[in-house]
This record gives C-alpha cells, structure tokens and sequence, in this order.
C-alpha cells in the first residue's frame, strides 16, 4: 500500500491492489456523520434487534411492559391529580387525556436512558472493531419504537372505551412521532457522548426525566401557562409533540405556535448534538 497526502488539502490517497482510496477530512453536512449511519443501515438494524432481545431476554410479562409503564401511571395520576380543577380540558376524561400525553412521553422517556447509556453499555464493541459511533444511540432509540407502537394500541383501545373517534388530523401523528424521535435522538446522543467521560450522568438522569415531564404538558394542559410565557415554554420540544400528539387524536384547538417553536429547538438539538458527538468521537475507546 502506497500513502500519498495532499499538503494543501490535508486529504491522502491510499493505493491498495491497483485501487485508490481518498481519505480527506469531512467539512458541512458530512462531518455529522449520517451518510455514513446510512451507509451501515444493516449494521443498525442489526444493533436494534439486538437491543429489543436483551430487553425482554428472561422477563415474564415481555413487550407488554410497553403498555404497564403508561397505564399504571395513568391510573396514579387519575386518582391523584384527575380531581383538580381545569387541570384538563373541559369535555375530555381526565384518564384519556393523561394517557394520549403519557404514550408520547414513555417513547422519548425510555428512548432517552438508553441513548444516554448505549455508548458505556457498549464497551466491549467499541474498543475492539471500528463503525460509525452514532450507530449506537440510533439503535437504542429506534428499538423503543415497537414498544411505541404497542402503547399506541393501548390508546386505541381507551379512547374506544370512550367513545373517542380522531379526526383526519391523525395524518399527523407520523410527523409528531418523528419530532419525538429526533428530539430523543439529539438529547440521547449528546449525554452519551458525555456519559463516556462523566460516569455522573447515569445518575443525574431519572431526575433530569422526571423534572422534564413535568416542564412538559403531560399530565396538565398547556393553557395553564401565562401567555407570556407561552414562547418559553414552546422551547421544551416535547410540548409541541405532547400537544400535537393529543391535538391529532382526541381533537381540540390546533397548537400551530407551539408545534412550530418545538420543531426548530428540537432540529437545534439534534444538530448541536451531532457536530458535539463527532467532535469527541475519536477520543470514545481511550477513554471509555
């Protein structure tokens, strides 16, 4: 093999069996690294079922935990804050209205303490063969979306039970589920990044989870924020999504603003997360 560098353009052709290959530094888009993730898709969809068979290896209830998480904890928030007054819209039961927040929310949730914990739980890959990072946060979000699905059926059957029947705006919720999953995929990939150097972060978590769903509209109506305040709070990217996602199936007024502003700020967060992740990458197996 013959090595060749361009001093002008820092890049190197290397001659392998008649065959050049260039190396060069990425530059734009392609330093976010996800032509490559698309390059390894099989790789990925590889890392995905592996994950879904280590969650439910050896459990006796298996991917019906997907439906126990939300529907116990719409039962305790029904009890506990379904009497108090305008804490939901007017002509909606309370259980149904907690329950359409409450399946969204489990997806980014769960999407996000596996994202935050794939590159440590990782290791053993990672410090002996090389692929594109970025595969593993990907993975664990996307193995969360057969759990999603599950609770969806769930919802169906509650809003069945109550006589619930969505609109045509339930196109939507294809493009909601999508902000979800972004949203999920930048906060996951930045914090795993962060979790290789600073163990701290596996505790700081369940904390940082539990205070954002209640910064979130899940289990009270996004009205009861003072209008001023309406901008700021529209910057949490899961109140578009917990909104919309309700908006798209149990109707009421449609939360363009709101919807709007949390699109942009969860895009941020994914790039920042990106470019943050593949600055730091090149460091992941000395240090981890």
């Amino acid at each position: 093999m013959v090595l060749i560098e361009n001093p002008k353009t820092g890049s190197a052709s290397s001659v392998w069996d008649g065959q050049v290959v260039v190396l060069e530094p990425h530059h734009g888009w392609r330093q976010l690294g996800l032509g490559e993730v698309w390059a390894h898709r099989e790789l990925l969809y590889f890392f995905i079922w592996r994950d879904l068979k280590v969650r439910y290896k050896q459990t006796a209830f298996g991917a019906a935990w997907a439906v126990l998480q939300p529907v116990l904890l719409m039962l305790v928030f029904s009890v506990s804050l379904g009497q108090l007054p305008n804490i939901g819209p007017a002509g909606v039961p309370y259980p149904l209205f907690v329950f359409a927040g409450l399946v969204p929310w489990t997806l980014f949730a769960s999407s996000l303490s596996g994202a935050s914990n794939s590159m440590v739980s990782g290791e053993a890959v990672i410090t002996k063969v090389y692929f594109p990072r970025l595969l593993l946060p990907f993975a664990s979000v996307g193995s969360f979306l057969l759990d999603f699905t599950i609770s969806l059926g769930a919802l169906a059957v509650v809003m069945l039970f109550f006589g619930v029947v969505p609109s045509l705006a339930i196109v939507w919720l294809p493009a909601l589920t999508l902000m979800a999953v972004v949203t999920a995929v930048g906060v996951g990939t930045f914090l795993s990044a962060v979790n290789v150097r600073y163990r701290d972060v596996k505790y700081v978590l369940p904390f940082l989870v539990q205070l954002w769903m209640f910064a979130s509209p899940v289990v009270y109506t996004s009205t009861l924020i003072p209008a001023k305040w309406q901008p700021v709070f529209a910057l949490n990217p899961m109140t578009g999504v917990v909104d919309g996602f309700r908006w798209a199936l149990i109707g009421g007024d449609r939360p363009d603003a709101l919807i709007l502003v949390s699109a942009v700020a969860s895009l941020l967060v994914l790039l920042g997360s990106l470019a943050y992740f593949r600055r730091v990458e090149r460091t992941f197996a000395d240090v981890i």
